[in-house]
């Protein structure tokens, strides 16, 4: 998700590349693919959050707890955090990390081709204006709405997991073509521009 965001954020001009800063501990290929469009790779988060003022959390739900404690540090009130891990509350997000200047946003992963469908809900101490500037910079890679909190485990479930569904349905129609006598790569075509049409 990080990738695709920073890809979609940097494709619609919202930010140049070396405004946007990720760190990669372990896996060297994620690094390249960063750098390959700009992004300045770090080696520790410590890095990032010190040169960032808005803070996205982008990792996996069973390591975001582990991320944030091993940042509390360093978080601040002038730092807007934000997490886009799937059914994470931001009750626990603003315990782990001290600091309830915290927004939610559940992103998809048309985020990388500027359509996303994201939701966000905020937290305590975000404002307006917070609000305003996530969904301004989600906004760059798709539409951008706002929802109770209590609703994202089903915007989840739709939005989140939806792709997953069309690309099986993308699937299914060009096997139908292949069965019907067209090469793969037609019926492949043909059935993804019949999806993105409507």
């Amino acid at each position: 998700m990080a990738e695709s965001i920073a890809r979609g954020v940097v494709a619609s001009g919202m930010l140049p590349p070396n405004r946007i800063s990720t760190a990669v501990h372990s896996n060297l290929n994620r690094r390249e693919v960063f750098e390959s469009f700009g992004v300045n790779v770090f080696s520790s988060s410590e890095e990032v959050v010190k040169e960032s003022d808005v803070v996205i959390f982008s990792v996996k739900p069973q390591v975001v707890k582990k991320a944030i404690t091993e940042l509390k540090s360093k978080l601040s009130k002038d730092k807007l955090l934000v997490s886009v891990a799937a059914g994470i509350k931001l009750k626990d997000l603003q315990e782990w990390s001290g600091q309830d200047r915290f927004i939610r946003v559940m992103p998809n992963t048309p985020a990388t081709v500027g359509q996303a469908a994201s939701v966000m809900s905020l937290g305590t101490a975000a404002t307006e204006e917070d609000g305003a500037l996530v969904a301004k910079l989600f906004g760059s890679v798709g539409k951008m709405f706002r929802a109770d909190e209590k609703m994202f485990d089903a915007v989840t479930g739709l939005s989140g997991s939806g792709p997953a569904y069309i690309f099986l349905a993308i699937e299914a129609l060009a096997d139908g073509g292949v069965a019907a006598g067209l090469p793969r790569e037609l019926a492949l075509g043909l059935a993804s521009q019949t999806v993105l049409g409507p």
